[in-house]
């Protein structure tokens, strides 16, 4: 089925602010399936899409695939008014997108020679597919594969740093672009200018620490704000004097910024004409701990209980769905309900099995479900190979992940 989100006839009750009628709901809708099991709710995830588009304040949203990786929901995103443009993760799912899509951004650099010997043959593609670059010799590389005689013009945006280089504290941020001061970025874009086959069409700055920090999850709130106050001034006028410069040297199609968790503050900023989201409309649980915004959890996973080694605990079969990033306890999946489990620390969440251990496990039983949430909102498509579409406590419908459509990206 296609994903319309803006369909009147589908649920339009906020019944995940109630938990007790939320999950329940979702277990009877899955109730006839075996196995694991991944879910959207369409009524919540059109509650987050919309949402974004009411903090973004007018200024288009670039949707980041890495954080869906399903097409029908990208494509449902896109299909509202506030939306335009992907960014995506690899050059590869940049051309497979590109079959459809008119304007496709690379978040990141790209050493895929194959991918970017095709970008080179294809007309069609290289004007709808921008790759990123903080660094000459990336293309060095595009040259060393096809030179510019024998090649489609490729289009370029380059990637300055936005993270904050703080007086006594050193780097705060993401480690990313090596190119910071504006004197910097402008120079990389005078020598792009200066080469034969390359144009340079946009600019991109993602400020990680303001974006991808919650500012209010009981650890350290009162130190982050402080951090993302004094960043965000920084930042400020910094992208400014960044955006000036390299106007100087070519007229940018775009300037890019932000993130689910910034789109407020990157909106104010009048030197971004467009933002990026994504992790905020599937609403891994991650994006919880955030003063400024609730998004409702739209996807989720579910495992059946298969066996019971002590009275408080209730074992699953899978789990180990671990996310991407540093190995603390957030990257793990969040059992929700029923509420109150929790994994063991000596175990985690594992490959095979997850012991789970609460009071509520006493009244689980074999063959029961228990429903989690990722920690990240895009990773979970890499583990199963459809969602199950939920209205209410029905299935509407299904669609496929990358995985899938049989696409292994990274």
């Amino acid at each position: 089925m296609s994903i319309d989100l803006l369909d009147a006839t589908a649920a339009s009750t906020e019944s995940w602010r109630n938990p007790a009628e939320y999950w329940p709901a979702m277990t009877r809708a899955v109730a006839d399936l075996s196995g694991p099991v991944a879910a959207i709710s369409l009524p919540a995830l059109r509650y987050n899409a919309l949402d974004m588009v009411v903090r973004s304040s007018g200024v288009p949203i670039r949707v980041a695939s890495k954080s869906v990786r399903v097409r029908q929901v990208v494509d449902a995103t896109l299909a509202l008014p506030g939306y335009h443009g992907i960014l995506a993760f690899t050059l590869p799912e940049a051309l497979w997108l590109a079959e459809t899509h008119d304007d496709v951004v690379l978040g990141y650099p790209t050493a895929d020679r194959a991918a970017i010997a095709a970008l080179a043959a294809d007309e069609a593609a290289a004007s709808r597919v921008t790759l990123m670059v903080d660094d000459l010799a990336q293309l060095d590389l595009i040259d060393g594969i096809v030179a510019p005689a024998g090649r489609a013009v490729i289009r370029l945006a380059i990637d300055a740093d936005a993270s904050w280089r703080a007086p006594g504290l050193g780097h705060i941020g993401v480690r990313r672009s090596p190119v910071h001061t504006p004197d910097e970025v402008a120079a990389l874009a005078r020598a792009i200018a200066g080469r034969a086959g390359f144009r340079l069409v946009g600019l991109m700055m993602y400020e990680a620490q303001i974006a991808g920090q919650g500012d209010a999850t009981g650890s350290g709130d009162a130190m982050i704000r402080w951090m993302q106050r004094r960043s965000s001034q920084e930042l400020l006028d910094r992208r400014g004097a960044i955006v000036e410069a390299v106007h100087a040297v070519a007229p940018l199609e775009f300037v890019n910024g932000g993130g689910t968790g910034s789109l407020e503050y990157t909106a104010s900023d009048l030197s971004v004409t467009e933002l990026t989201a994504g992790s905020g409309l599937l609403a891994g649980h991650l994006f919880d701990g955030y003063r400024i915004f609730d998004p409702a959890p739209a996807a989720a996973f579910s495992l059946e209980v298969v066996r019971k080694p002590a009275p408080d605990i209730a074992t699953v079969l899978g789990g180990g769905w671990i996310a991407s990033g540093p190995p603390v306890a957030s990257r793990q999946p969040l059992p929700v309900w029923p509420q109150g489990l929790s994994t063991l620390a000596r175990e985690g969440a594992g490959e095979v099995q997850t012991p789970l251990q609460g009071e509520s496990a006493r009244g689980l039983s074999v063959g029961d479900r228990v429903w989690f949430r990722h920690s990240k909102s895009g990773e979970l498509a890499e583990r199963v190979d459809r969602y199950h579409l939920i209205d209410g406590d029905r299935i509407v419908g299904e669609a496929p992940t990358y995985r899938g459509e049989g696409k292994t990206f990274l």
